[in-house]
């Protein structure tokens, strides 16, 4: 059984991680083994804690440096992740890099809301656009989108984000009802309330904090390594039959 869980000759190509969920995601899947190719805003030296954990487990680390809130260097980010992959190929995508902006749904602006969209949603759908196309003439590959609890549910102050998880839930069910055939499995996790920069407002408000850990049945936030599993789950030959779906890792709380 352990077999299936393998990823042995297999090139991820991980967005977003310098940090956090992502930084976790392409520790777990080279612990597994796979080499990792990571895309991000910033620079290399900024990736060197993944860099370092990815190398440590034996694994090949590459790095392309890209602002994904355009569709301009998508092209690109495909061309030198495939340059980096040992392999020449790209079996796994992991659509990790996302933003968030919060503000009373009555301050919202034009600019904070394409921000938003276009990160978490836009250049997600065109980046595995581009990935599948590459996918299709390789027998198949693995598509892992980032969705939240947002998919779910609406949040507070915080509705560019929410519209934008909402639609990578449906976004992943209907590219996995095209790809599917085409030997693509498209799925997403949804983590819960986790330990990253993205959350430090909430976890440093004491009203907001105590009011999210008497919802979580595990009692606990999450941390980003509680992630790898299912990560490594959705990236394997395990995951050969699951499409389309969107599955929480979030301690319990939408089951409360």
């Amino acid at each position: 059984m352990s077999e299936l869980f393998k990823l042995d000759g297999r090139t991820a190509l991980v967005t977003g991680a310098n940090t956090g969920l992502g930084q976790a995601i392409a520790v777990a899947l080279a612990q597994a083994g796979a080499d990792i190719v990571a895309v991000g805003r910033s620079d290399a030296a900024s990736h060197a804690g993944t860099a370092g954990q990815v190398t440590a487990a034996g694994r090949r680390f590459g790095f392309v440096q890209a602002d994904l809130s355009s569709l301009e260097p998508i092209p690109r980010v495909m061309a030198e992740a495939l340059a980096a992959s040992p392999h020449g190929r790209l079996d796994i995508l992991v659509n990790n890099a996302g933003i968030i902006r919060r503000a009373d749904s009555l301050e919202v602006t034009e600019e904070d809301w394409d921000a938003v969209i276009n990160t978490n949603l836009k250049s997600l759908f065109f980046l595995s656009q581009a990935a599948a196309a590459h996918m299709t003439q390789h027998g198949g590959g693995k598509i892992i989108n980032v969705a939240s609890l947002l998919s779910f549910q609406g949040g507070i102050r915080v509705p560019a984000y929410a519209a934008s998880k909402s639609a990578v839930a449906g976004l992943t069910k209907a590219l996995a009802n095209e790809w599917a055939a085409r030997g693509i499995n498209v799925n997403a996790l949804a983590p819960g309330y986790f330990d990253t920069s993205n959350t430090a407002a909430l976890k440093a408000d004491p009203e907001r904090n105590a009011s999210i850990l008497a919802r979580i049945p595990a009692g606990r936030w999450g941390e980003p390594a509680d992630l790898g599993g299912a990560a490594v789950f959705l990236a394997s030959r395990a995951s050969d039959y699951v499409h389309g779906t969107v599955l929480p890792v979030d301690g319990g709380w939408l089951a409360r």
